[in-house]
């Protein structure tokens, strides 16, 4: 039997949400990061059109959201649960920011189930509820104004957990080749002759044209194909009756 992806071995728990549009807007949040397994404990009103509606086509994680009277049920089976608060609470274990809890919850994803837990939009996790996760979490906000909304703080979450358990295969691809530095260089030589040619660079007089230059490019990286257009470009520069030839 295969092993489980490491993104499926997370589940979200929602615990006493009030509002059925942030059930909806944290399914959206969990299929968009490639996560599906949502947990509601206590639900105020759901199932809910709104909640579909704010799903955005995630009602299968909606229709796949597992629903219980208590955390203790909904935590079943995990070895890890993180608990986001957005104030530290008196004698709690020590918090981690979500970033580096990401990386600490990955690690544990790798021996067995990890929960995410997050409490009522009003109230947040009662301290009972705090009691039964191992790690308290906390989101950077603005500490003037660190009020976040349920589905938002959701997102940021997974969204950080993508980032420590990306498939390589994953990454945008480069549009092109890069170029070697002997073609550059070159291309460089190319252009000192073009300019030369022309009577815009006087080799006698050079002050910083040529180092600027190179300056310039270095920044960009160029690409083969961007290096042979640009070498295409000053040949037809310097010589131009050729390309009007050949485009006859």
């Amino acid at each position: 039997m295969a092993a489980p992806q490491p993104l499926n071995r997370f589940r979200v728990v929602l615990s006493r949400p009030g509002i059925p549009g942030n059930i909806g807007a944290a399914a959206r949040a969990l299929k968009t990061m490639g996560l599906s397994r949502l947990y509601l404990v206590s639900p105020k009103h759901f199932p809910h059109p709104e909640a579909e509606s704010r799903a955005s086509g995630a009602t299968d994680v909606l229709a796949a959201a597992v629903v219980c009277e208590s955390l203790e049920e909904a935590l079943q089976g995990v070895s890890m649960a993180a608990a986001f608060t957005a104030r530290r609470r008196e004698l709690a274990l020590p918090m981690q920011w979500a970033r580096e809890a990401a990386t600490t919850l990955t690690a544990a994803a790798a021996q067995g189930e990890v929960a995410l837990v997050f409490g009522n939009e009003t109230y947040g996790l009662s301290n009972e509820e705090l009691a039964l996760c191992q790690l308290p979490v906390m989101i950077p906000a603005n500490p003037e104004y660190s009020s976040l909304n349920l589905g938002s703080a959701v997102q940021l979450m997974c969204y950080e957990l993508r980032m420590n358990n990306i498939d390589p295969g994953e990454a945008p691809a480069s549009f092109g080749e890069l170029a070697t530095v002997d073609e550059v260089e070159r291309m460089m030589a190319h252009f000192q002759d073009a300019m030369q040619d022309s009577g815009f660079f006087n080799p006698d007089n050079p002050k910083r044209l040529m180092p600027r230059l190179r300056r310039m490019f270095s920044r960009i990286r160029l690409e083969r194909d961007e290096v042979n257009i640009l070498r295409g470009m000053l040949a037809s520069f310097q010589h131009p009756e050729r390309f009007r030839r050949s485009e006859d």
